[in-house]
């Protein structure tokens, strides 16, 4: 009875492998989403809009050569999506007196960092989201997956971010427009979770500073919202439940002007809830998936926002570190704005 037991779960287990082997044969990826328009092989996406001429078109946004940080320190304790986790370890050679190295007492230390690669602040790679088994370039990206990474669409594919940066903030905007719903856990202004940034939001931060978008910029939205991850570990559980961010609307805009990143200084860039509460990211689908346009979270945007205040310039040159980490979906990133 044991042994027709046994036999029992193999066969529905491989009734069950089975049946997921057709669904996968059935997910139409040319139907699900939409190519690029880098051709069939493309794995790059929007970063093959920054061309040497972007480039040089964008070093002329250095003015003064002022440095302005826009990324978090990495460390252990900030807020975390879901089930991802960081843990840093030290160890350390031959501190102890008599166990040092050479007759000149050498020691040394070093490091093992323990963590996912969606933390802090950090891109969103090709190969991140998908709708079913359906990725960038109508990638069929079953056929990719490993154990340990992605045999396409992985961030080593990536072209250089050296372009011209655009700081939106909309803090400004709808405190101007009178329509600001704060957060009373902010310290400083920000706009309360569930707020949707709309075409004409984006329209009007543009406009405040008398900036045109062009091909190739990097754009990076200011809600306020980043002053509750620098409150970590105590605002954390606020931090994630919730975020002021770009709908769907907003977000067909900025592709429409064909931008290479949106950034924000947030978890997710698009507003959460969802516009509508029966769709999963469909702010990331629409820029990942069928544009190719990366998205960075946990932006620090304050900085750059206050500068661009006392300024009156929204742009900067974009100095940005990317790890060209094979077969992987994300990674940590150094962003820098130049002025």
């Amino acid at each position: 009875m044991k042994h027709e037991a046994i036999i029992g779960i193999a066969l529905s287990a491989l009734a069950l492998f089975g049946n997921l082997s057709i669904a996968h044969a059935q997910a139409d990826c040319k139907t699900l989403v939409k190519p690029s328009p880098f051709g069939p092989d493309d794995q790059i996406g929007a970063t093959n809009r920054i061309t040497p001429a972007v480039t040089k078109a964008a070093a002329a946004e250095i003015q003064t050569g002022a440095v302005v940080p826009m990324a978090y320190d990495l460390v252990d304790g900030v807020p975390l999506f879901g089930t991802r986790f960081t843990k840093t370890m030290l160890t350390t050679f031959a501190l102890v007196p008599g166990a040092e190295y050479g007759k000149n007492k050498l020691s040394y230390m070093e490091d093992t960092y323990l963590s996912q690669s969606h933390v802090g602040t950090h891109i969103d790679g090709m190969g991140h989201i998908g709708i079913q088994d359906c990725y960038y370039n109508q990638t069929p990206m079953g056929k990719f997956v490993t154990q340990n990474g992605l045999k396409k669409l992985g961030l080593e594919n990536l072209k250089s971010f050296a372009t011209r940066g655009v700081v939106l903030d909309m803090v400004k905007v709808f405190q101007e427009a009178n329509k600001l719903k704060t957060n009373p856990a902010c310290r400083t202004p920000c706009l309360d979770g569930g707020t949707v940034i709309t075409p004409a939001d984006i329209q009007a931060a543009l406009k405040m500073y008398d900036v045109t978008l062009r091909e190739g910029d990097a754009v990076f939205i200011h809600t306020g919202w980043g002053d509750l991850f620098k409150q970590f570990p105590a605002q954390n559980a606020n931090y994630n439940k919730s975020e002021a961010g770009i709908g769907k609307a907003a977000a067909q805009w900025l592709a429409d002007q064909k931008v290479v990143l949106v950034g924000a200084d947030n978890w997710a860039v698009e507003v959460i809830p969802s516009e509508d509460a029966q769709e999963a990211f469909p702010v990331h689908a629409l820029l990942l998936t069928d544009n190719g346009i990366h998205i960075i979270e946990n932006v620090r945007t304050d900085l750059i926002a206050a500068e661009a205040a006392s300024s009156k310039r929204a742009t900067f040159f974009l100095s940005m570190t990317v790890p060209k980490a094979a077969g992987t979906t994300g990674t940590f990133v150094n962003i820098e704005a130049i002025r």
